[in-house]
C-alpha cells in the first residue's frame, strides 16, 4: 500500500501558561498541544491522520 502525503495549513501558538497549542484550521476540531514545539508538530501530525482516518470511515459507514 503507497503513502500518500499531503500538506495542511497548521497554526501554532503558545499559550500563557507555556503550552504550545496546535490548530490544523481546515478540519474542524483538529487541534492538540504539547509541551515544546516539536512535540506540538508530532502531536498535530498525529491528530491530522487520525481525523482522516475516522473521517474516512464514517464515509465508509454512510454509502
Amino acid at each position: 500500500m503507497a503513502m500518500v502525503l499531503e500538506k495542511f495549513p497548521v497554526t501554532i501558538y503558545q499559550d500563557e501558561e507555556g503550552w504550545y497549542v496546535a490548530e490544523c484550521p481546515v478540519i474542524p476540531g483538529c487541534m492538540t498541544q504539547g509541551g515544546t514545539l516539536d512535540e506540538a508538530l508530532n502531536n498535530i501530525r498525529e491528530a491530522i491522520e487520525l481525523c482522516l482516518e475516522v473521517r474516512g470511515e464514517n464515509a465508509e459507514e454512510n454509502r
